[in-house]
């Protein structure tokens, strides 16, 4: 996978940061905050674009990867992208950052007010075209000693989620799953289109996290 990001920096005092966002909007994309659980709805370039920004936040411990879409448009049905139960809109950025960064997402809305224009530049992601569940040793994930899992933080309309290169690496493959069977799954199955995998606590990767339910959408409001 050829993935297009720019590359922005912000500085804050004598700190500086580096932000990776994609180059193109995630346009059909949409992250919403269920209460209990976290829904993720895309359609099929945007779920592989997420899978190769999860790679991306792998291989770059010293960077925060933002992906801006919470003020997209909802898709058109389905579950109510945005909406918690008191019917209150809650959509969200995300931002991916490897645990060893340390950042702390008070200081996100100060950073993100100062990036720079950015430079462009294309990844290549080679292990996106690769089996992710391969090598995968499930039953590891559940020794007491894992280390490697996510954790969350909400902060000015953004859920970060801070993991180890290991997680991201991981756990790329649902959003490769969503893209690759969501668009033939649909149109097969009329009376039950919803395809969808997510990223649960039985699977051994969320610390202090909730689930993320990522759901393929093909229908979007205009």
């Amino acid at each position: 996978m050829n993935l297009p990001v720019v590359v922005h920096r912000a500085r804050l005092g004598a700190d500086e940061f580096r932000v990776i966002r994609p180059a193109e909007p995630l346009t059909h994309a949409a992250l919403a905050d269920h209460d209990r659980y976290l829904g993720a709805y895309l359609d099929r370039s945007t779920a592989r674009t997420i899978a190769g920004l999860w790679l991306l936040a792998a291989r770059s411990p010293g960077s925060l990867v933002h992906l801006p879409m919470r003020t997209n448009r909802p898709p058109v049905g389905g579950s109510p992208a945005g909406e918690s139960p008191a019917g209150v809109g809650s959509r969200l950025d995300l931002v991916l950052l490897h645990h060893s960064l340390q950042f702390a997402p008070s200081r996100w809305k100060h950073v993100r007010s100062r990036l720079d224009a950015g430079r462009p530049r294309t990844v290549r992601l080679p292990e996106a075209e690769q089996d992710g569940g391969a090598a995968i040793d499930y039953a590891a994930r559940h020794y007491r000693e894992n280390r490697d899992l996510f954790h969350q933080h909400l902060h000015a309309e953004t859920l970060f989620m801070t993991g180890s290169t290991k997680v991201f690496r991981e756990t790329a493959h649902h959003f490769l799953d969503v893209a690759d069977r969501g668009p033939a799954h649909v149109p097969a199955h009329p009376g039950h289109a919803h395809y969808c995998t997510s990223l649960h606590a039985n699977a051994g990767i969320l610390g202090n996290a909730r689930e993320i339910h990522i759901e393929y959408c093909d229908r979007w409001t205009a």
